[in-house]
């Protein structure tokens, strides 16, 4: 969801539909197979002792200082004209900081609330694009997916999800 919600930042309006969802753009850390927030690593040298950290944990969160502070300027520069500072100031606090787990969905309501440009009027012709792109059945990893849902909601009864 974060890499959908940069390239959102760069809209002039953000357009979801109702199972849309936007994710904060937290850096997260890949050591081997495990992946840790940036948040959470600096918390572990805020609550314990240099004596007390490992070398590969001081490491780890020298570079989340790093990606905390290349996240938040590459945030601010995207949305940099398009929201007034004091919007810009509250779309880094909420969705950079690491207030929220990666994998929290934002709604559109809640984009909305932050003060980012939304609408959930879809054109009909996004609903026939996405049916194009059909998702494969097969096992694998979780993602983010478009799922088309007939509810009769949309144009010629189409409509989607994307999460």
């Amino acid at each position: 969801m974060s890499g959908g919600t940069l390239i959102a930042f760069a809209a002039d309006e953000i357009v979801m539909d109702q199972y849309a969802v936007l994710g904060p753009v937290d850096p997260q850390l890949m050591e081997g197979n495990a992946s840790y927030p940036a948040v959470s690593l600096l918390k572990v040298l805020e609550k314990k002792k240099i004596d007390e950290v490992d070398d590969r944990t001081i490491i780890l969160a020298d570079e989340a200082k790093k990606a905390m502070l290349q996240n938040e300027s590459l945030v601010r520069k995207i949305v940099a004209g398009r929201y007034p500072d004091e919007t810009v100031n509250k779309i880094v606090e909420e969705l950079v900081s690491g207030k929220y787990t990666h994998d929290n969905p934002i709604t559109a309501d809640q984009a909305s609330a932050i003060g980012l440009k939304v609408s959930t009027q879809v054109p009909g012709e996004i609903y026939d694009l996405m049916h194009l792109y059909k998702m494969g059945t097969m096992a694998r990893r979780p993602g983010v997916e478009f799922v088309p849902v007939a509810s009769g909601g949309a144009r010629d009864g189409h409509h989607g999800a994307s999460g």
